[in-house]
């Protein structure tokens, strides 16, 4: 499937492309609703001829439980230690042993609620439903006063080991800002970053591999495929996408997103739930 037979660019219209799509934002919106239309789009470019992978923070296991009813050409995980073309793993960096253990027991310290980004699903301390109710619920509702349930991910499994070596990433639950800061100067060997909200409104912490990125990913995974970078497109949401437009040509941010990721971009596509990819894919001819 994958070859040198597709041309190229031509005056800002796609002929043919390889297409990154980061997930939550995206291509499903902040309830993890995917848009009818944005099936449809991913479903039409690659019958068109075009390529379509998914370029993320999920691990594999919490995008086989969304239940995405539609084929894509592969996967990038656990923004960049994962990557898989056509059910083929063809890259992967998870935490080491030693790094686990060090960011259970900092967390325990702290008593942060925290949880392990695994291929097989996602594990989450005792405690961690609990004390995440509130990040949760403003990840999803934002202030919505009216919003009553936080919304649970199907990849939510019970702990069963409190030290792993088949972590992707991790992420813990902010009790403020300095939880953040704290972690950049504890753990010098992992990358620190934040997620659910700009600077200091940041609901989430997460630690992952050093050298690892999605402007990683996506460069190891082009030259994989013998794909040119020209060729390349993709949208995005939120800071921890930036590496992703990076790596590719044509950069498009959600209407969405944050401001930081809308000053990059090419394009500005509309909101997720207002169809956004779907237009988006419209403008570009890719469908």
């Amino acid at each position: 499937m994958f070859g040198n037979h597709r041309t190229s660019f031509l005056s800002g219209v796609v002929n043919m492309a390889i297409l990154f799509l980061d997930v939550d934002g995206t291509l499903i919106n902040y309830k993890a609703q995917i848009p009818s239309s944005a099936k449809e789009a991913v479903i039409a470019a690659r019958k068109n001829g075009h390529f379509v992978f998914l370029c993320t923070g999920c691990s594999k296991q919490e995008i086989l439980e969304r239940h995405f009813d539609f084929e894509l050409d592969g996967f990038i995980g656990g923004n960049g230690n994962y990557i898989e073309v056509q059910g083929t793993e063809i890259f992967h960096k998870p935490l080491t042993y030693v790094q686990c253990k060090h960011f259970t027991d900092w967390c325990i310290s702290r008593s942060l609620a925290y949880r392990f980004e695994c291929n097989s699903g996602i594990y989450i301390s005792d405690d961690y439903m609990e004390k995440s109710v509130q990040a949760r619920m403003k990840y999803a509702f934002g202030n919505n006063k009216s919003a009553v349930n936080a919304p649970i991910n199907p990849a939510f499994r019970k702990m069963t080991s409190k030290y792993r070596d088949d972590v992707n990433k991790t992420a813990f639950v902010l009790n403020s800002y300095q939880d953040y800061l704290d972690a950049v100067k504890e753990f010098k060997d992992m990358v620190v970053g934040t997620w659910g909200g700009k600077g200091q409104l940041a609901l989430y912490g997460d630690t992952s591999p050093e050298g690892i990125s999605k402007e990683f990913a996506i460069n190891k995974l082009l030259d994989y495929l013998h794909i040119d970078k020209k060729e390349s497109i993709c949208f995005g949401d939120s800071s921890s996408d930036l590496p992703m437009f990076n790596a590719c040509n044509i950069k498009i941010a959600m209407k969405n997103g944050n401001d930081e990721i809308k000053q990059k971009a090419t394009y500005i596509a509309d909101d997720v739930d207002d169809n956004g990819v779907y237009k988006m894919f419209k403008q570009l001819q890719i469908i």
